[in-house]
C-alpha cells in the first residue's frame, strides 16, 4: 500500500512531467468521465481549448524563453473563463515560483465571473493534495510552501489608469510569468503598453493570453487579432455555434432577431469585430430616421416628462417631453449642473410651469444626486403625477422586435431598451447633443452573461464622452406605462396663468 509520502512524491513527479504540457495537466488534474464525479459526463476541454493548450505546450518545447502571445476573440459563451482557469492552475502548479496577474475589463467581471471560475475548477481538482499545496483566496492563488507565498502566486488585479504599476512589476527573471486579460476588448491601450515593457526578462518562461468578445473595432485587442500587431500573436476568432457547450437555440434567436450580418451577431455569435466604432446600443441610422421622420401628432396619448438630474458640475439637468410617438413638439428644458444645486426652488418651479402648460400626466424624475430634493419640492408645489425612478432598480424583460424578448440587468437598461424600440417609429428633436447621447452608449451583459446592461455614465466619461443626460431623460419617459389623467385640463394650453410660487 502506498504511503502518504510516496503518494506526495508521485504527485510531484507528475506535476514536473506537465511543466511544458498544459493539455496533459488538464486531463490529469480533473476527474473527467469518472462515474459519480462532477465531470462524469465530460470527456475533457472543448476542441478550441485543447488546441490552444497544445499550442502553448508546443511553443514551450520549441523555445521556452520566447514570449508566447495568445489572442482569442469569440462569440458568447464559449468557455473563455474556463480556459483562464485551466491555464492558471497549470502555470502555477507545474513551475516553482511562477508569478502572474489576471485582470478583466471591469472589477465586476473579475470578481463575479473570472475569479469564481477559478474557484469552481479549484474545488473540482482530482487530488486533494493539490488544494493543500496551493490555496485559492478572494484575490490570490498561491503556493503554501513556507517561504514561497509571496513569490509563487497569481493575483487578481483590476486594471486602472492609476494602477499601471501592477502590470509594470511583472518581472520574474529565470522563472515563469503569466499575464491574462479577460474581456480584453475594453482594456485601454496604456495597460497593454506597460505590460509589453514588463514582459522582457531573459531566460524566463512568459505567457500573455488575452480573451474577449470583439466589442470594439479599435484598440490593442483588435490590433492583436486582425491589425498591425497580429504578426506578434497567435490569434483565433471563434464562432459560438462551433462550440459544443453553447446554447444553440439562443444563438439562433439572435441571428433571426438582429440579422446574420448585424454587428450584434458578428460580435456575440461569430466572434468578429463590429463595423461600427463600438458596440453601440442604438445605431446611428435609427436616430437619424427619428430626427428626419415627419410629425407624429398623437393628441390622445398621455404627456410624459422625464427629468434626468445632474450629478456633476459639467452635467446638465434635462427635462424631456413625449406624447405617444412625438418627442419633438413639446419643448425640452435644460439647466446646468450647478444650477440645480444652487437654485433647486427655481428649477422645480420651471418644471411645474411646464407641466401645467402642457398638461403632463406623469413626471419621472431620476432619484440620483439631487433628485430626491427636486421630487420633494415638486410635491410641495402640488405638481401631480411625480414619480422617483432609481436607475439601479431591478430590470425586467422587454420585447426587441416582434419575436425576441430579452432580460435587462436594471431599470436603466429596461428603459433604454424600450426607448430603442420606440425610436423605430418615433420622432425626436434635431439636436446634436441628443444624437450623441443616444448613439454613444455601449452595451454588454451582466455577470450571468444573459441580462443586458448599459455602459455607466462614469465609464463614458473615461472614454472622453459627455454624460448622456438627454438620452437618459428621454429614456425616463419609458419608466412605466402611463394613462391620461381624468382630472387633467384637456386643452394643450392652460386656461389661466399658473404661478408655482403663489403659496410661498
Amino acid at each position: 500500500m502506498i504511503t502518504p509520502a510516496e503518494f506526495r512524491r508521485e504527485i510531484l513527479r507528475d506535476l514536473g512531467s506537465f511543466t511544458h504540457d498544459p493539455l496533459g495537466f488538464v486531463l490529469w488534474a480533473w476527474p473527467w468521465g469518472i462515474k459519480g464525479g462532477p465531470l462524469e459526463n465530460e470527456e475533457g476541454p472543448d476542441e478550441w481549448q485543447r488546441e490552444q493548450l497544445e499550442e502553448i505546450g508546443a511553443r514551450l518545447h520549441d523555445d521556452p524563453f520566447r514570449l508566447i502571445r495568445e489572442a482569442t476573440a469569440s462569440g458568447h459563451g464559449i468557455g473563455k473563463s474556463t480556459e483562464v482557469a485551466f491555464i492558471c492552475h497549470w502555470a502555477l502548479m507545474t513551475h516553482e515560483d511562477t508569478r502572474g496577474v489576471v485582470t478583466a475589463n471591469t472589477d465586476t467581471q473579475l470578481r463575479t465571473k473570472t475569479w469564481p471560475e477559478l474557484g469552481k475548477w479549484y474545488s473540482m481538482l482530482r487530488f486533494p493534495m493539490l488544494r493543500e499545496m496551493f490555496r485559492l483566496e478572494a484575490t490570490s492563488f498561491f503556493s503554501t510552501q513556507r517561504g514561497h507565498e509571496r513569490n509563487w502566486r497569481i493575483d487578481a488585479i483590476p486594471w486602472s489608469e492609476r494602477n499601471t504599476e501592477a502590470f509594470a512589476g511583472l518581472h520574474n527573471a529565470g522563472k515563469r510569468t503569466i499575464l491574462i486579460m479577460d474581456e480584453a476588448s475594453s482594456i485601454i491601450d496604456p495597460i497593454f503598453e506597460v505590460s509589453e515593457g514588463a514582459l522582457t526578462d531573459a531566460d524566463t518562461e512568459m505567457l500573455w493570453a488575452i480573451y474577449g468578445n470583439p466589442t470594439r473595432n479599435t484598440g490593442r485587442f483588435k490590433e492583436s487579432v486582425e491589425g498591425k500587431f497580429r504578426h506578434l500573436w497567435r490569434h483565433r476568432q471563434i464562432d459560438s455555434r462551433t462550440v459544443k457547450r453553447t446554447n444553440k437555440d439562443r444563438l439562433q434567436e439572435w441571428v433571426e432577431a438582429y440579422g446574420d450580418d448585424s454587428d450584434f451577431v458578428r460580435v456575440r455569435v461569430k466572434g468578429q469585430f463590429p463595423r461600427a466604432g463600438s458596440m453601440q446600443f442604438i445605431a446611428s441610422d435609427i436616430v437619424d430616421a427619428a430626427i428626419s421622420r415627419g410629425d407624429m401628432n398623437t393628441p390622445t396619448s398621455p404627456v410624459i416628462f422625464g427629468v434626468d438630474v445632474a450629478r456633476y458640475g459639467d452635467d446638465k439637468t434635462i427635462l424631456s417631453a413625449r406624447q405617444g410617438r412625438d418627442a419633438r413638439s413639446i419643448p425640452w428644458l435644460a439647466w446646468h449642473g450647478n444650477d440645480i444645486q444652487r437654485d433647486l426652488m427655481r428649477v422645480a418651479g420651471d418644471i411645474a410651469i411646464h407641466a401645467k402648460k402642457y398638461g403632463a400626466d406623469a413626471i419621472f424624475v431620476d432619484r440620483g444626486a439631487m433628485g430626491p430634493g427636486l421630487i420633494d419640492r415638486l410635491n410641495q408645489l402640488n405638481v401631480p403625477g411625480v414619480f422617483g425612478i432609481n436607475f439601479g432598480d431591478r430590470g425586467g424583460r422587454v420585447m426587441v422586435g416582434e419575436n425576441l424578448e430579452i432580460e435587462t440587468a436594471n431599470k436603466r437598461a429596461l428603459m433604454w431598451a424600450s426607448m430603442r424600440e420606440w425610436l423605430n417609429g418615433g420622432t425626436i428633436p434635431d439636436d446634436d447633443e441628443l444624437k450623441a447621447d443616444l448613439t454613444g452608449v455601449e452595451y454588454g451583459y451582466g455577470p450571468d452573461q444573459v441580462a443586458l446592461q448599459l455602459e455607466r455614465k462614469q465609464d463614458m466619461k473615461k472614454r472622453g464622452l459627455a454624460s448622456p443626460d438627454r438620452g437618459d431623460a428621454l429614456a425616463l419617459t419609458f419608466a412605466a406605462p402611463v394613462e391620461r389623467r381624468i382630472d387633467r385640463d384637456q386643452s394643450p394650453l392652460p386656461r389661466r396663468a399658473y404661478d408655482p410660487y403663489a403659496d410661498l
